[in-house]
């Protein structure tokens, strides 16, 4: 924004720990957000005041948390992700992807979304309609499944 332009050129600051502008991410090796960008470097957006508070980051990586993109001196989380065996698309990140997304050329984060949501609902027609067995167990929770063009709920 041009009223903010010298925020971004470091003559002033909007005070605490505001991220405004490009900024790199270096993504881990094996992860979804490495698969959908394809490099090991990326530089995306921001605008925005929040961080994970690194005091609990590995309490949340061991309950199974994936740090997958970081700043390069590791310091600031910009990537999370769940394992694919626990979720097929669970991806967050503190950078906007909206903004350099278009409609004749999406964003990658986007694009693989779109494709893990057609991927899962291909395999459920392949298995005739029902999610996959560790979909169905996870957690207990009652899911909605597709069978026979009706919803119904499964465990």
């Amino acid at each position: 924004m041009a009223d903010q332009r010298d925020v971004i050129a470091g003559e002033r600051d909007m005070g605490g720990t505001m991220r405004l502008g490009l900024y790199p991410a270096k993504l881990a090796e094996g992860s979804v957000v490495r698969e959908v960008y394809g490099e090991p470097y990326v530089q995306e957006r921001h605008r925005h005041r929040y961080e994970v508070n690194n005091s609990y980051r590995a309490g949340l990586e061991a309950a199974g948390l994936v740090f997958s993109g970081t700043s390069p001196d590791s310091r600031l989380v910009e990537y999370i992700e769940l394992p694919r065996e626990e979720h097929p698309y669970f991806v967050a990140t503190q950078a906007h992807p909206e903004l350099r997304s278009r409609p004749t050329r999406p964003h990658p984060l986007f694009a693989g979304l779109i494709a893990a949501a057609v991927a899962t609902k291909e395999a459920a027609v392949e298995s005739g309609g029902r999610p996959a067995a560790a979909d169905r167990r996870r957690g207990g929770v009652v899911r909605p499944t597709i069978v026979a063009g009706r919803e119904q709920a499964s465990a």
